[in-house]
Formats: structure tokens, sequence, C-alpha cells
């Protein structure tokens, strides 16, 4: 196995500090986009969200219709946006309608803005 060791001549113990007090200052922030992107890390579940974000609400057969899956495979995707609390759901009769948790709403605002003129590769 190969030894990796840092060559540097001089470690700045200043600014490695005010990195790590960096990190903790913001680390609840980096761990909520770090799951969020996680779930949204998946394309179905990364168009589901799109979809939530440009129509509002929809329900599993919307979802099944319009991305050709199973409403069980449908239903699998859900559950993992609604247990980590990036989706919300609402009953309405029998029917229950899915939209994206207003917080995440806001987080995504940006990607789903470039995505929805297909220019996610531009700078800003």
């Amino acid at each position: 196995m190969e030894n990796n060791s840092c060559i540097r001549v001089y470690a700045d113990e200043r600014q490695i500090k005010k990195c790590k007090t960096e990190l903790e200052k913001v680390g609840d922030s980096i761990q909520t986009l770090s799951n969020a992107l996680n779930l949204a890390g998946n394309e179905a579940r990364m168009k589901m969200l799109y979809l939530f974000f440009s129509q509002e609400k929809l329900c599993v057969c919307d979802l099944s219709d319009i991305l050709g899956m199973t409403i069980p495979a449908v239903s699998q995707h859900l559950r993992k946006l609604k247990d980590g609390g990036v989706i919300q759901n609402q009953r309405v009769g029998q029917t229950i309608y899915y939209s994206l948790n207003a917080r995440y709403k806001l987080l995504f605002k940006g990607f789903f803005e470039k995505i929805g003129k297909n220019r996610i590769l531009e700078t800003v």
C-alpha cells in the first residue's frame, strides 16, 4: 500500500483553524444540502422534483403516466423523498397529491430555473 503523506513545508495554522470554525458554523446547512442532493441524485427523483417545482402538485398516477414508470416504482421514489422531508402530501378525497416542501423549493430554485431553460451548464 502506498504511503500518501503531505509534502508541504509550512502548515498555515490560522487558515486551518479558520476553515474548521467555518465548517462548524455551516455544518447544519451542509448536512441539509448534502441530504437533499443525495435524494435528488437519482434521475427519476430529480425529474419528480422538477415536476413538483413546475406543477406544484401531482398524484402517483400522474407521475406514472408522465415518467412511464409503474405505480409501485413511483411510490418507492416518493417514499424516499417524503422520508427525507423534501416533499409533502395532501389527501383530497381518495387521491393523495404530492408537492415540494417550500424549504426545498427555495433550495432547488436555481437548479430548476436553469433546467427549465435547458441551460443547466451555463454559469450565472
